[in-house]
């Protein structure tokens, strides 16, 4: 569902410069041949976590241990969030560049739990929103169409490593710091006068499990560890519309 909207923006906004860009005179026509440029990265973005099933029985209550049910925990809601980074471009070739965009995620997701028999989860804790901020460091190649007037599409990928510099350790479910992923997405060039804007979309894949066990963490009540105990893993992904603004002028080393 989120993946259709970004489409839909994404055609949306391609629709309407492309005709400006076609009908004018081409902008900067000499601005791919730079060797290196820079800009700025806005968007937002949907994130989600892969929730991995876990078979363990689990005492819900802890006056009854041996009460005990498999629990299931599933990311029932996530609110868009926003990111913020940085680009610096180096050409490869005519067709090929190299970026290194290093940015900042604000994301939100709720994880709920329930039983296989329906039964309450206890203390109030059937649903914990899940809050992570984390800076990101990511390689991309990206691969570029002839251009067309003002107009030139491109595919992207890439994959880097983020860092979560939020991390509230009163909440049970603690993410962990770090964590890599690899990104693929699309988009187009737009050429102005004097800057290009560049509308993209992007799927990016985490593979480090970001669930920090509970054990150990002193802060936490007695009942706290089932909910880590329902999850044996938690890989985060995320859907990305952003939009590029890459200045155009010409950029002197002395």
């Amino acid at each position: 569902m989120h993946n259709k909207r970004f489409i839909l923006i994404f055609a949306l906004c391609s629709l309407l410069f492309a005709p400006i860009s076609a009908q004018r005179a081409m902008n900067r026509p000499y601005v791919d041949d730079q060797l290196f440029h820079f800009g700025f990265q806005l968007g937002v973005n949907f994130s989600t976590f892969h929730v991995a099933d876990s078979e363990l029985e689990l005492a819900p209550d802890p006056l009854h241990p041996d009460q005990k049910e498999v629990f299931h925990a599933r990311v029932s809601s996530l609110l868009p969030g926003f990111h913020v980074g940085f680009i610096s471009d180096l050409r490869l070739c005519k067709f090929l560049n190299l970026r290194f965009c290093p940015g900042m995620m604000f994301t939100s997701r709720t994880i709920s739990y329930k039983t296989e028999s329906g039964r309450p989860v206890p203390d109030k804790g059937a649903h914990i929103d899940v809050l992570a901020m984390p800076v990101y460091l990511p390689l991309y190649l990206k691969w570029s169409a002839e251009r067309e007037g003002n107009y030139r599409p491109y595919v992207i990928a890439g994959g880097g490593a983020s860092f979560n510099v939020s991390r509230d350790r009163e909440k049970p479910i603690l993410l962990n710091l770090m964590d890599y992923f690899c990104e693929v997405g699309f988009g187009v060039d737009l050429y102005f006068r004097w800057f290009k804007f560049c509308p993209e979309i992007t799927y990016r894949i985490g593979f480090a499990n970001q669930l920090a066990p509970a054990q150990g963490r002193m802060e936490l009540p007695p009942y706290a560890s089932f909910y880590t105990g329902a999850i044996p893993r938690l890989t985060s992904h995320s859907a990305r519309l952003s939009f590029n603004f890459e200045y155009c002028g010409n950029i002197c080393f002395s």
